[in-house]
C-alpha cells in the first residue's frame, strides 16, 4: 500500500498492520522514517479501519532516533526532527483507531517512546525496554514524556537516570506493557487483544479514546466536568441508544457507528 522505503503498510479486513522496515538500521527513527510513519498514521486515521498493529522487522523493534541524522545537525534541524517525532507520537493517541505495539525484541529511547504512545502493548518474553540517554552525554527527554505517563515518576527516574534495559515482565509490572507472552504466541496474542479492544461501536471508542487522553491531563474536577458532558452528549448517539436497547432486549446490537 503506497510507496514506502522505511515501513510496510498493509490492510487486512478491518485492521491495518504497520511494520517498521529498516532492519539494517535496527529500525532507527530517521527523519524519513518518521515522515513515512506519519503518512501511514494519516492513512489509517482517515480510514474505516478499527485498529493498527505496529511491529518492527529484524532483530530489534526500534533502536530509537538515528544518530547518523543527528550527529551533525544544528539546533533548527534538531528541533525539526524532534517535533516531527513528537507529531508521530501524538498521532498514535489522536487517531480514532486503537493503536497497538507488538514488541518482539528491544525497544529503546524513541522506540520505547513509540511503545508508550500506543494505546495497547503486547510484548514477547524476549522484548526489552530502555531509555539509555542518561548513561551517555545526552538524556531521553522526549521519550520520557510518554514513558513517564505509563510508569510513574519514580520508575521513570530510575529508567532514565540508570539507562538499563528492563525486561518484558518488569515492563508489564511497571505499566508499560499490557501483556507478555512467549515469542511463538506473540502474533496470536496481539490480534486477540486487538479484537477484544475493537469490538462494539467504533464511533464510541474514538470519542472515548480522545476524552480519556484529555482527562488524564486535567485536574480531577475538570476531568469529571469533561467526562460528564461527553458522556451525557454521547448518550444521545445512535450507537449509545442501540447499545442500551440491545442490552434490554437481550439481542445482538447493530452498530451504526454514529
Amino acid at each position: 500500500m503506497g510507496k514506502f522505503r522505511n515501513i510496510v503498510l498493509e490492510r487486512g479486513d478491518d485492521l491495518f498492520y504497520l511494520t517498521m522496515n529498516r532492519p539494517q538500521r535496527r529500525n532507527a527513527l530517521s527523519l524519513d522514517h518518521l515522515k513515512e510513519l506519519q503518512t501511514g498514521l494519516d492513512i489509517i486515521g482517515e480510514s474505516d479501519a478499527l485498529g493498527v498493529i505496529i511491529s518492527g522487522a529484524g532483530p530489534v523493534f526500534s533502536a530509537g532516533h538515528d544518530f547518523s541524522d543527528m550527529v551533525d545537525a544544528n539546533l533548527p534541524e534538531m528541533r525539526h526532527l524532534l517535533w516531527t517525532c513528537t507529531k508521530v507520537m501524538l498521532s498514535l493517541g489522536e487517531i480514532p483507531q486503537v493503536t497497538m505495539a507488538k514488541v518482539h525484541a528491544l525497544a529503546t529511547a524513541a522506540g520505547a517512546q513509540l511503545v508508550a504512545s500506543c494505546d495497547l502493548v503486547v510484548a514477547s518474553t524476549q522484548a526489552g525496554f530502555a531509555a539509555p540517554g542518561g548513561r551517555g552525554g545526552w538524556f531521553c527527554h522526549t521519550p520520557m514524556v510518554a514513558i513517564s505517563r505509563s510508569i510513574g515518576q519514580k520508575r521513570a527516574m530510575e529508567m532514565s537516570l540508570c539507562g538499563d534495559v528492563i525486561d518484558a515482565k518488569t515492563a508489564a509490572e511497571w505499566g508499560l506493557v499490557n501483556k507478555v507472552v512467549e515469542p511463538e504466541s506473540l502474533d496470536e496474542a496481539a490480534v486477540e487483544l486487538m479484537r477484544r479492544a475493537t469490538r462494539g461501536s467504533a464511533f464510541s471508542k474514538g470519542v472515548g479514546k480522545a476524552t480519556l487522553h484529555k482527562t488524564m491531563e486535567m485536574s480531577l474536577k475538570d476531568a469529571y466536568a469533561l467526562a460528564v458532558e461527553t458522556m451525557a452528549s454521547m448518550s444521545q448517539s445512535a450507537d449509545a441508544k442501540e447499545g442500551m436497547a440491545s442490552f434490554l432486549e437481550k439481542r445482538k446490537p447493530n452498530w451504526a457507528n454514529c
